[in-house]
């Protein structure tokens, strides 16, 4: 069965599949440190009932406690290796640690962590973990949700991909090391050969005082995505989901 697919905003995605509902990195707030959200908020149905949550690093705008502290108290939260002591600190009991290779299950999905190259330091203190994909597999469709990651040679061990949730930009008008822009996302597809590409962490948040400082980078990262993912790999199929919308895949 195809998985259910909303994209929820920034590097926030809901996930349901073979009967269980995961959320990937949840910002569901208006606001985390100095950002804020520029889209419509999102309805509070769309978080219920979650079966797990995966978190592939620990900054602030991919790990934000408040938001995590919308959900059960019970929640599982697939993290990182190094990231389960600061949650329990934080209050959360039900952690579980992967490192890249390493598996788990949420019912009938298989969730194994990938590499990532990214920062994995929360600043400004830290801690340090390290920064993670996941591959989420329930049989008939495999899901690949990168997390924050530039270009890494393992992506072409990520094989037999359905569906890969791809990081086109960030959360300001220039990017830092360790991010994918349009260009390199759409060389990615290169590497995964996934059968179609959902463009994710864009068009979300904004830093508080820049104002709309160069406004198409809200706008342009997944039209120049879709447009550069044509010419490198014409074969996937691109769906341009807004922030607050399921992806309008076909049955």
């Amino acid at each position: 069965m195809r998985a259910d697919i909303t994209y929820l905003g920034h590097s926030t995605v809901l996930a349901a599949m073979g009967g269980k509902r995961i959320l990937t990195d949840p910002v569901l707030y208006d606001r985390v440190s100095i950002l804020r959200r520029t889209v419509s908020p999102l309805p509070p149905v769309l978080w219920a009932d979650i079966d797990a949550v995966v978190i592939s690093h620990l900054h602030h705008d991919h790990l934000d406690l408040p938001s995590l502290r919308l959900l059960e108290p019970t929640v599982r939260l697939i993290v990182p290796r190094g990231a389960a002591p600061f949650l329990r600190r934080a209050g959360f009991k039900n952690v579980n640690e992967l490192a890249p290779a390493e598996t788990t299950e949420v019912g009938p999905v298989r969730v194994t962590a990938t590499p990532a190259r990214h920062s994995g330091f929360r600043l400004p203190f830290g801690p340090r973990a390290m920064a993670l994909g996941y591959l989420l597999d329930e049989g008939s469709e495999r899901v690949y949700f990168a997390g924050d990651t530039d270009l890494f040679d393992e992506m072409q061990e990520l094989d037999d991909i359905d569906l890969a949730l791809l990081p086109v930009w960030g959360w300001g008008p220039r990017l830092g090391s360790g991010h994918m822009d349009p260009q390199r996302a759409a060389e990615a597809l290169r590497l995964l050969q996934p059968r179609a590409a959902v463009p994710i962490h864009w068009g979300t948040l904004w830093p508080l005082g820049l104002g709309r400082v160069t406004p198409d980078r809200l706008q342009r990262p997944p039209l120049e995505f879709a447009r550069r993912a044509a010419l490198a790999a014409p074969e996937v199929t691109v769906y341009t989901t807004s922030p607050g919308q399921s992806v309008p895949r076909p049955p």
